[in-house]
């Protein structure tokens, strides 16, 4: 058994396939898409917009969205027909892919194109340069997850081993890496939003580097389906990415402000302010794909993460896991 398999990407191929998929809504006219999202994330900002600007409901489709925390449980959702569309890491669909499913996946639209997560440090650190990671202990994310790779990769760039230059720990579970440096564990720790910003507020950490900056663009966060799918019901899937563009240019050109007060209804315990802090933020860096288009470069960059982070089942090409025609016809 291969260590992908033991990750927990295994079970997914022997769900039993109890749901329907994408189904007409009681009116007959609206589309239902079932999306299970890998967690609740600020860095999702255009999927909410997409739902509270009406941009859906102006493509006839109703979208029931469920949190399904965790690849492996969000792709066995997926699999099984819990779910139509999947929104996370690319790297999932290649885990999948090294499994030879019977009913393969495919990344179809793109929603965030870099690192999601900040370098924290424990004390402010206005020169801060990448050799003071030398020697401390570093709190990092889950084995195997895109933003442990991309944190591997930005140290190993940047001239440090992060298995040999740093204590390095991934024993804690990735909703409570924050609640573990707030309680004193790590010089270092790797963050996502909001708590990056919540940290600084609060005085408990300092925001030294931003690891989507250095680790470049990829197909970070995607919407990925099942090529059965694709063959029922393409035009949902176009109609799908239409609306995913409207939220993506709306995410755009409005302010960081305009944004937070669309998508606050999704975080209910963040104030505005940091939302759109948030907001301003990732939007600075080029963290929201701009469309749903998965570029070709991005793909290849991915798998030379996951190649260097020893992670890579095998290479798989760029158009046997990437459907480009469903994003060309929405943005036609």
């Amino acid at each position: 058994m291969n260590k992908w398999i033991r990750r927990g990407l295994a079970p997914v191929l022997a769900v039993p396939f109890i749901l329907t998929a994408c189904s007409n809504g009681d009116d007959g006219d609206d589309d239902t898409v079932e999306v299970a999202e890998v967690t609740r994330s600020i860095f999702y900002a255009p999927l909410y917009v997409a739902i509270e600007e009406g941009f859906f409901a102006d493509e006839n489709i109703d979208i029931d969205l469920t949190t399904t925390w965790g690849g492996d449980t969000t792709m066995t959702a997926l699999l099984s027909d819990s779910a139509d569309v999947a929104l996370v890491g690319s790297e999932t669909s290649i885990y999948v892919h090294a499994q030879n499913p019977s009913d393969p996946v495919v990344n179809f639209g793109a929603l965030t194109q870099t690192d999601g997560t900040f370098l924290v440090s424990r004390e402010p650190m206005p020169d801060f340069s990448w050799e003071d990671l030398e020697g401390t202990s570093y709190l990092g994310q889950r084995a195997g997850g895109m933003p442990q790779m991309a944190g591997e990769y930005t140290l190993r760039q940047n001239g440090i081993d992060p298995h040999e230059d740093v204590e390095l720990d991934q024993s804690v579970d990735f909703e409570n890496i924050s609640g573990a440096f707030a309680s004193g564990s790590g010089d270092f720790v790797q963050l996502f939003e909001p708590n990056a910003t919540e940290f600084e507020e609060e005085g408990i950490g300092h925001v030294v580097a931003s690891f989507g900056e250095e680790s470049g663009t990829l197909p970070y966060t995607s919407f990925i389906t099942k090529e059965s799918m694709i063959e029922e019901d393409e035009d949902v899937l176009v109609r799908f990415n239409r609306a995913i563009y409207e939220a993506q240019q709306f995410v755009e050109n409005e302010s960081p402000e305009t944004v937070a007060a669309s998508i606050a209804p999704y975080f209910d315990e963040t104030s505005e302010d940091v939302i759109a802090n948030v907001v301003e933020r990732y939007d600075a860096q080029d963290s929201f794909a701009e469309d749903p288009y998965i570029d070709e470069e991005g793909w290849h960059h991915l798998q030379d993460i996951m190649e260097e982070s020893g992670e890579l089942p095998e290479r798989i090409d760029y158009e046997d896991l990437v459907n480009t025609d469903i994003a060309d016809r929405a943005l036609e």
